[in-house]
């Protein structure tokens, strides 16, 4: 093999000059030159990267300063012997990391993924003989024969073929498969134009082919996406971003206010520092809310089980938040938004032009012309003979519809007769053929004392001498039928013309239909959109989020779809090449007025995800294919479609749509605000408490006054009762307009002025209350453990009404529809009281927790404590609701 070969564009060189450059020949390598070439350019597999072993997954799981915080906490707990919250913290520890690796310890499986979809074996031709070999064993300059039916194994460049049609949909996104020429094309084109190449993992449709092995493993197409997957980052999520914030913000926090008790407590109040280093655990075990990972985790967990009753199934848990702030969906098209199934939807004949409805493959269907339903004529039943007749395809129903065994577009065709009147099955048998093939681009078949024909308009057109009315035959006009073909390929649709002629021979040769045919019309074929994904695409948008789709497909076609699902300017389409001519800045510019990109690559498609995001766009990337891998991995949503997607795209997906639905999508945003709307009052709900918790005990130290709650009393509370009463928040309902409101901005804070002044009234109400009844208590005659029971009593009854007062933030909360919506609330309190009450008369309990049994008087001052904090709140919310709406009227005056 010569050393100055490396031809980087094989598709634009004429097959003498390859072969040459690869120093091969069409009767292959010898075995002994295939040999030496394997031990140059290695096995024909993708590189596998070095993955992470357990070890490092579980440190990645730990390494989030609040589970630091807790570690820290159980390794002095366990110093100082509390091995009982020793022993409570580790299990908050181990839970959340067990979590985290089940659900996210696939993320980098999509390389696996891609290197599965290459062939296992090869049909060469070596030493002039044709043999199989491993696919793993191919070599640049290799002779490789593939028929209909085979995976490509490697990148080729054809040398010879008959007939021969490739899906590349893998890596196009186009939805028929793709005819095969060995002429060269412009060394610039597209990949979906380089019709001399066959790639990697694409799927041989018809036909038969030989190509000149141009390269293999990491080299190949699929190879190099392969390379686009490992080089790119998967960003974090805004929560996780929040989450890390607002851990950092507490534990600094308590790590400073713990310093600064253990240096009053020894130096100025000279207490020996074993004792005040208990009063700093207990501080820090107060501050820290420990129950929180475990509380968010859940939250984030209800909300996966949520969205999989939804046909959506989430693989990273943080994702789910995720959704709710999306800005921007860049969806594919074929298959997404699409049905990926070809349509007859325009006849163009000499009596006018008809529109076709029916779903996909399905026979059933209407004609419509001039807006009524008509029935089919002569003319329509002569079309519908060409189209069942000249074709190879076959059309079969089954559990999830209709579909086609061959090309998709001979599968609209017969379906096409079907909505014509024609049965399919009862179709005459073909007689003589001639085989559709990319040099000629029609295809002919003998049959009943006719020829029938169809193919490319251009070469149709040229053989027709007139035109079929259903009355009778008129001259043809051909530039008039050419201009209909063009309007027709304008509105983005593919277009066949079908003709015919009488043919009295048996045989059939090119010849005989050289000229003379009869035209009977042109059919424009789509791949229609889905009725849901035009559905989701109005919600999409009222929700305030934009739609765009990026495709491999051509310029007109997704043109077309984009104008059906009704996206923003669908006549402004960007190419591949338009980008190819825009750096960086250009493109952060371009994508902003632009919703249509085809003709793309995976390089393309990445470079659109990051010039939104560079923009501030929060980007949720949909597709199917290998060419949309890359690209889900980079977005900050990637959502993959389950039943007709790639593994790869699977394996790189945050989401991955069961029922390949778009609107699915749509349901997704709805959960993940409401997930996000639960977590804030989770974190409202939980915060003030540990904040009252602290305020009391830095109030006793200040004071010097024995402490209210102890260390193991707090922890009590931090990881039962309020584990218990904030889990109910996770199970709140969407609100009414969840949808109808904008997305919120990632930038904006967890910690929102709101749930700031909420966390700072609600910690000096819990801490008064705390406080004062411990105080109340003690001065009434109880002994210590006895005003410590009430303290922790009190402080569990003020968050069961507190529980009440947070699930709305201005409206009324003690309402009987409020109540009635919510039984996990109700649910929640029962088994929180039942604990409560195991807490304070269990001799167990009592023993461990040092707690008393309390008298009814006592319990009624308990609860009365509740009710007064809600009294409260309740006050601020009104007060709070009246200058807000004083505000909105000031504001309307002027």
């Amino acid at each position: 093999m010569r050393r100055d070969m490396s031809l980087e564009t094989p598709w634009a060189a004429p097959t003498d000059e390859v072969l040459a450059a690869l120093d091969t020949e069409e009767r292959g390598l010898s075995a002994e030159a295939a040999a030496a070439r394997l031990r140059e350019t290695g096995p024909n597999r993708l590189p596998e990267p070095p993955r992470p072993g357990l070890i490092g997954r579980l440190l990645r799981q730990v390494n989030n300063l609040l589970i630091l915080a807790l570690i820290v906490a159980a390794a002095i707990t366990a110093l100082l012997g509390h091995w009982l919250d020793t022993g409570v913290i580790l299990a908050v520890v181990i839970f959340n990391t067990v979590f985290g690796l089940i659900q996210e310890g696939r993320a980098e499986q999509a390389i696996a993924a891609l290197r599965g979809m290459l062939a296992e074996e090869a049909a060469v031709r070596r030493d002039g003989r044709r043999q199989v070999v491993p696919a793993a064993d191919l070599v640049p300059g290799d002779i490789v024969l593939i028929e209909a039916g085979d995976k490509v194994p490697a990148d080729l460049r054809l040398v010879g073929l008959a007939a021969l049609r490739v899906d590349e949909a893998i890596l196009t996104g186009e939805s028929v498969p793709a005819p095969k020429d060995v002429t060269p094309v412009a060394a610039d084109a597209a990949l979906g134009d380089r019709r001399a190449m066959v790639f990697s993992g694409t799927l041989v449709s018809e036909g038969t082919g030989t190509g000149v092995v141009v390269a293999t493993g990491a080299a190949t197409e699929i190879g190099r996406i392969s390379g686009l997957m490992s080089g790119v980052e998967r960003l974090t999520t805004p929560l996780v971003r929040q989450m890390d914030q607002l851990a950092r913000v507490l534990t600094f926090a308590v790590m400073a206010v713990a310093a600064a008790v253990l240096a009053f407590t020894t130096l100025g109040r000279g207490m020996d520092f074993a004792d005040a280093f208990m009063i700093v655990v207990g501080l820090f075990v107060a501050a820290i809310p420990e129950g929180l990972p475990a509380i968010l985790t859940v939250t984030l967990a209800i909300g996966v089980q949520a969205m999989a009753r939804r046909h959506a199934i989430v693989r990273r848990l943080p994702a789910i938040e995720t959704i709710g702030a999306v800005t921007t969906i860049c969806s594919d098209k074929t298959g997404t938004l699409t049905r990926n199934e070809m349509m007859v939807t325009v006849l163009e004949t000499a009596a006018g032009r008809y529109g076709l409805e029916g779903e996909g493959y399905d026979p059933a269907g209407r004609v419509i012309k001039d807006g009524q339903v008509t029935a089919p004529d002569n003319l329509l039943r002569a079309i519908a003979g060409v189209a069942a007749g000249c074709n190879s395809a076959e059309i079969k129903p089954g559990p999830g519809g209709w579909r086609t065994e061959g090309d998709p577009m001979e599968g609209a065709l017969l379906a096409l007769a079907g909505r014509l009147g024609l049965d399919p099955a009862a179709r005459p048998v073909a007689g003589a053929t001639i085989p559709f093939d990319a040099r000629y681009r029609y295809m002919a078949v003998a049959s009943d004392g006719m020829v029938l024909v169809k193919g490319a308009p251009e070469q149709v057109l040229a053989r027709c001498g007139a035109v079929e009315t259903g009355e009778g035959e008129a001259p043809f006009d051909p530039a008039c039928w050419a201009d209909r073909a063009d309007e027709i390929a304008a509105e983005g649709l593919r277009v066949l013309a079908l003709a015919r002629k009488p043919h009295a021979g048996a045989g059939l040769g090119h010849e005989d239909i050289a000229g003379g045919l009869v035209l009977l019309g042109l059919a424009g074929f789509i791949d229609p959109p889905r009725p849901e994904a035009i559905r989701a695409v109005a919600d999409c948008r009222a929700a305030g989020i934009a739609v765009r789709m990026i495709t491999g497909d051509h310029k007109g076609t997704a043109a077309a779809i984009a104008r059906q699902i009704s996206l923003d300017a669908p006549g402004h389409v960007l190419t591949g090449a338009d980008l190819d001519l825009m750096d960086d800045a250009a493109l952060r510019s371009a994508v902003t007025g632009v919703s249509v990109f085809a003709r793309t690559s995976p390089e393309h498609k990445l470079r659109l995800v990051e010039a939104l995001q560079a923009n501030g766009a929060v980007v949720a990337m949909t597709g199917d294919g290998v060419n949309d891998a890359p690209a889900l991995k980079r977005a900050d949503i990637g959502i993959a479609m389950g039943h007709k997607g790639s593994q790869a795209a699977r394996e790189a997906a945050d989401v991955v749509l069961t029922d390949d639905n778009f609107a699915s999508i749509a349901e997704a945003v709805r959960q993940g605000r409401t997930v996000y709307g639960n977590l804030r009052k989770v974190i409202t709900f939980v915060l003030p408490v540990n904040g009252g918790e602290s305020i009391s005990l830095i109030l006793a130290v200040l004071l010097g006054l024995t402490l209210p709650i102890t260390p193991l009393q707090i922890l009590w509370v931090n990881m039962v009762s309020s584990v218990g009463l904030a889990m109910a928040l996770a199970f709140e309902r969407p609100e009414p307009q969840v949808m109808q409101q904008p997305p919120r901005r990632t930038d904006t804070p967890i910690l929102s002025g709101f749930v700031l002044w909420r966390i700072v009234l609600v910690s000096a109400l819990f801490a008064a209350g705390i406080f004062g009844q411990f105080e109340l208590a003690l001065r009434s005659g109880a002994d210590e453990a006895v005003a410590r029971t009430m303290a922790v009593n009190t402080l569990v009854a003020m968050e069961v009404f507190y529980l009440f007062s947070v699930r709305y933030r201005l409206g009324a909360s003690m309402t009987v529809a409020g109540v009635r919506g919510t039984p996990a609330v109700l649910v929640a309190i029962a088994v929180v009281t039942l604990f409560q009450l195991g807490f304070t008369y269990l001799p167990l309990a009592q023993t461990l927790f040092e707690t008393r049994p309390l008298g009814l008087w006592q319990l009624v001052q308990c609860v009365a404590a509740g009710v007064a904090l809600l009294l409260v709140l309740e006050i601020d919310k009104a007060v709070r609701g009246a200058l807000g709406a004083m505000r909105g009227r000031e504001k309307g005056a002027v």
